[in-house]
């Protein structure tokens, strides 16, 4: 079973200054992308627990947290904690993916696993049970604006057939570089959800272009089932 087109815009390239008024463009977005990095998994540092806190009150869009950091096992559950609809830890940085998935889902969070672009997906194949979400980045973590890595293509493919086999719905979200040009190779491949930074918020309209992308991928993926 396939999971709907999702479009959860980054606000790492948004106006951090003004983060809620930021999140008032999208109102038409599935949820709001928020990657938080501590300068230790990844080089850059960006927002942390009393920030997403603040907007949790700012914004009735479900909160996808993407946590970039080190020991996720220990510091995860707190943004389930803070009302954060879905949270996702890297594979690379947890101890304890199975145990971390069940607390989240304890916590009443979607639980998602990220993969950086070079992780390979099949050792993790068992695991998927326990999840909501997979996210594969399409470029390596820690900075927005990069350019789409179509080596990853593949890995989506891969997982698409992973989930298939399984029989369960679990979403494949793909994180890096989504823009008009590239998300349609990402629906045909077999990706569902779409985080979008640049494209969102560099545009003139930002809920727009939501739809714009929204529409892209909803047709790529349609074409991608009837085949």
């Amino acid at each position: 079973m396939r999971v709907p087109v999702a479009i959860t815009p980054s606000v790492l390239n948004a106006d951090l200054a003004d983060l809620a008024g930021e999140v008032a463009r999208i109102p038409s977005a599935d949820a709001v992308h928020v990657d938080v990095m501590d300068s230790h998994f990844v080089p850059n540092l960006t927002l942390g627990l009393p920030v997403i806190t603040s907007l949790r009150r700012h914004t009735s869009l479900p909160l996808d947290i993407h946590l970039m950091i080190e020991d996720a096992d220990r510091w995860a559950p707190a943004y389930a904690e803070a009302g954060c609809e879905s949270v996702t830890f890297h594979v690379e940085a947890t101890r304890a993916p199975i145990r971390l998935a069940r607390e989240l889902h304890a916590l009443g969070a979607r639980a998602s696993m990220a993969l950086r672009p070079a992780t390979p997906i099949e050792p993790y194949a068992e695991l998927l049970g326990e999840l909501d979400q997979v996210l594969l980045m399409t470029v390596e973590p820690g900075f927005g604006g990069q350019s789409f890595l179509d080596l990853v293509l593949p890995k989506i493919a891969r997982t698409r057939e992973i989930v298939r086999r399984s029989g369960q719905q679990i979403a494949i979200q793909v994180d890096g570089g989504v823009s008009l040009e590239t998300i349609e190779r990402c629906a045909s491949a077999g990706a569902d959800v779409f985080v979008a930074g640049t494209a969102v918020f560099g545009a003139s309209d930002p809920d727009a272009m939501v739809s714009a992308l929204r529409e892209r991928a909803a047709g790529s993926a349609a074409l991608r089932a009837e085949g």
